[in-house]
């Protein structure tokens, strides 16, 4: 249930809905002769879309997530499982060309690789169902574990976790299939998706590693036009937003203990 609404939440609550909603109460409103309100609508469809695609917003409200958990400075010496979290790969695309598609999150996988090479002992837990709708997608572990075995990593070291549809799933799930042994558990995702993970993963009990990768952000932007790519502005706000949206309604539904989880 929380699966569904969420993705009904986003699916009104994102910026590109929430202005393709301001510019059609305006143009209803015209219609309608109420000439005020629908100016009204109109200029806050335009400010939105000037902040949003054309300033440095969205690179000033992720930078705090991506900064707020750092890639070791000593990595660990034993570690017994790297934990990779789904969202790196285009699943629909994957099934039916029988590849390994990326999307914008892939240095997942390439970070999680590394690390299978840097650790040749630890297991390899890949946790994503997917959230797809289409019946035809893989899951993202499938897809990763294809994307493993390809680069030569002994397929008796991972261990699929196909199930889960949020992170909230991710700990759950993984947390009934990790096998306890020696070792620390390293856990890899994007950056910006760091604290709300590690917050999930401490509720179910799993003591992580947080490795953070797929930074989209230098972590010191100030606010100002940036002209450069309105489109990538666009993305980074949708991401950043989504993110300090979930970790608000994850603390106050109790699914973490603090509202921004810290080192």
């Amino acid at each position: 249930m929380f699966f569904v609404v969420s993705k009904l939440f986003w699916l009104v609550a994102q910026p590109v809905s929430i202005l393709f909603l301001l510019v059609l109460a305006g143009l209803v409103l015209l219609v309608l002769r109420r000439r005020r309100s629908a100016i009204a609508a109109l200029v806050l469809a335009l400010t939105l879309t000037g902040l949003i695609g054309y300033t440095s917003l969205g690179y000033v409200a992720i930078g705090p997530l991506e900064n707020r958990f750092a890639v070791p400075a000593t990595p660990p010496d034993n570690v017994g499982a790297i934990i990779m979290l789904g969202g790196a790969t285009d699943s629909h695309v994957s099934a039916f060309r029988q590849t390994v598609a990326f999307n914008s999150a892939g240095e997942r996988l390439t970070t999680t690789l590394w690390l299978a090479r840097r650790y040749p002992n630890a297991k390899i837990v890949l946790s994503g169902g997917g959230g797809s709708l289409s019946p035809e997608a893989e899951s993202e572990a499938e897809t990763a574990r294809r994307f493993f075995v390809e680069q030569g990593v002994d397929e008796t070291r991972l261990i699929l976790e196909a199930h889960s549809r949020n992170t909230i799933e991710n700990a759950a799930f993984t947390r009934d299939i990790l096998e306890q042994g020696a070792g620390q558990t390293v856990l890899v995702t994007s950056a910006f998706h760091m604290p709300r993970s590690v917050g999930l993963f401490r509720m179910q009990g799993i003591d992580v590693v947080p490795w953070p990768t797929d930074f989209r952000s230098t972590g010191s932007e100030m606010f100002g036009l940036d002209l450069a790519d309105p489109v990538e502005n666009l993305v980074t706000t949708s991401t950043a937003m989504r993110e300090w949206i979930g970790l608000t309604v994850y603390w106050a539904t109790g699914q973490i203990g603090t509202w921004f989880p810290a080192p």
